[in-house]
């Protein structure tokens, strides 16, 4: 987006500009109804649950391996680029996937209120293997229609709506949930978020159906086109040797954060606070937190492109790991929570806004949904199946050791981003 096209979409003036647009509010639902069933079925919500049935660390690791849809959406990305869902054909091309997804995800989130995990895992894993594909299916769907259903000036201060929207739906399945569980049960949350979902059904209802975007390149109109096309044409871009070190940085970006998610549920309670404490410091305050890190991410990456922010923000996400370390000398103690949230949430989300400003700099805006979605799903794919054994590592050794050795991970990244530096010179400027 140029200067010129992006003027008066920026800053704090654009963002209250989108606010009062109903493609803004439309966003911020959708972007709710995204975050909502992410940490109940991909992260530590569930993973929470789990530990407060009694469940090993080891197998809560493998059973989070159930939600790796989230990591997968860009291969059934182009078909949703191309086909409408038919059963629902007649709200257009964007929303009937958007309300197949939504609707999916509230049966879903209802179906797992039902289950027992003490008593079995087996359905609880089939119902998150369900539940994750309508959410990524779901995200990518609001990826697409994010774009097409305003002005490329305009995107910026979208993107900004769909972001308040999207952390607000992460604290109803953070912090929502955890205190429904702790004053009253697993069942009430997971039934209250299902309900939930009725606010993006409504807005995905009442919304415009976008105009689907020219094609400025020529498009192959067969089923392998629409998988090859997109991936082809990253290649084409950047070379191959380039091209395949790109996606090896995106996905050892956040692989320090990722690799502990999936133990952070566990680890809390491990150390002595209770769900509504963890609540309150990491699915409330630590939401809050993360938006702060976030426009703090953005700000220097107006100032001092994207370049040198990617080394602040790997090395940011990997330092505040050691943070966690204050809670294994401390705990229970309710200021060492807050001390490593601090850190952590405010480097995650310095790190994302710089990851994204990134990743959106190398996407061809002709395929803008299956390739942004390949790069999400890249950013989180190698921290999310290294947390599936984490469990097992903390077991053979300790959390304090644990948190140490995944700072160090970031070394990679930084070897590969001193090789990467003079090649994305260019890209920085534009």
């Amino acid at each position: 987006m140029s200067a010129a096209s992006g003027q008066g979409y920026r800053g704090w003036a654009g963002i209250r500009r989108a606010f009062g647009t109903p493609s803004a509010m439309t966003l911020a639902l959708l972007g709710f109804g995204c975050g909502l069933p992410f940490l109940p079925v991909a992260s530590m919500t569930l993973s929470t649950r789990l530990r407060d049935a009694g469940l090993d660390l080891g197998s809560i690791g493998l059973i989070s391996l159930a939600s790796f849809f989230y990591l997968l959406k860009f291969l059934w990305a182009p078909l949703i680029d191309r086909y409408l869902f038919a059963p629902l054909g007649r709200f257009g091309r964007r929303r009937s996937w958007l309300l197949a997804a939504q609707l999916g995800v509230m049966l879903g989130l209802g179906a797992l209120a039902l289950t027992r995990p003490e008593l079995g895992v087996g359905p609880l894993v089939a119902w998150v293997l369900f539940t994750s594909f309508a959410g990524a299916t779901q995200d990518s769907v609001v990826d697409a229609y994010r774009i097409e259903v305003a002005p490329a000036a305009a995107q910026a201060a979208l993107a900004a709506t769909y972001t308040l929207g999207y952390r607000i739906g992460l604290i109803a399945g953070g912090a929502g949930a955890l205190y429904l569980a702790d004053f009253g049960s697993w069942k009430a949350a997971y039934l209250g978020l299902a309900a939930l979902m009725a606010l993006p059904v409504a807005a995905t209802l009442l919304g415009r159906e976008p105009v689907a975007p020219e094609a400025t390149v020529q498009r192959r109109v067969d089923f392998l086109g629409a998988f090859w096309q997109p991936f082809s044409s990253f290649f084409a871009s950047n070379g191959i040797a380039l091209g395949l070190a790109l996606l090896l940085f995106v996905g050892l970006f956040k692989f320090p954060d990722q690799v502990i998610g999936v133990m952070a549920g566990p680890f809390y309670l491990d150390s002595g606070y209770t769900k509504a404490d963890i609540a309150t410091v990491s699915k409330l305050y630590g939401i809050w937190a993360g938006i702060g890190g976030a426009f703090l991410g953005g700000l220097c990456v107006a100032a001092f492109g994207f370049r040198r922010m990617l080394f602040v923000g790997a090395l940011g996400v990997a330092l505040s790991n050691l943070a966690f370390l204050l809670m294994a000398q401390y705990p229970s103690q309710l200021w060492a929570f807050y001390a490593a949230i601090t850190a952590d949430n405010v480097a995650q989300g310095f790190a994302g806004t710089t990851l994204v400003a990134f990743m959106s700099s190398l996407t061809d805006r002709n395929f803008t949904a299956t390739q942004f979605a390949l790069l999400v799903s890249l950013a989180n794919l190698p921290g999310k199946f290294a947390g599936g054994v984490s469990g097992y590592l903390v077991e053979a050794t300790s959390y304090s050791t644990f948190f140490v050795l995944s700072a160090l991970t970031v070394v990679p990244t930084l070897a590969l981003l001193a090789w990467l530096w003079p090649r994305i010179r260019e890209a920085e400027a534009g």
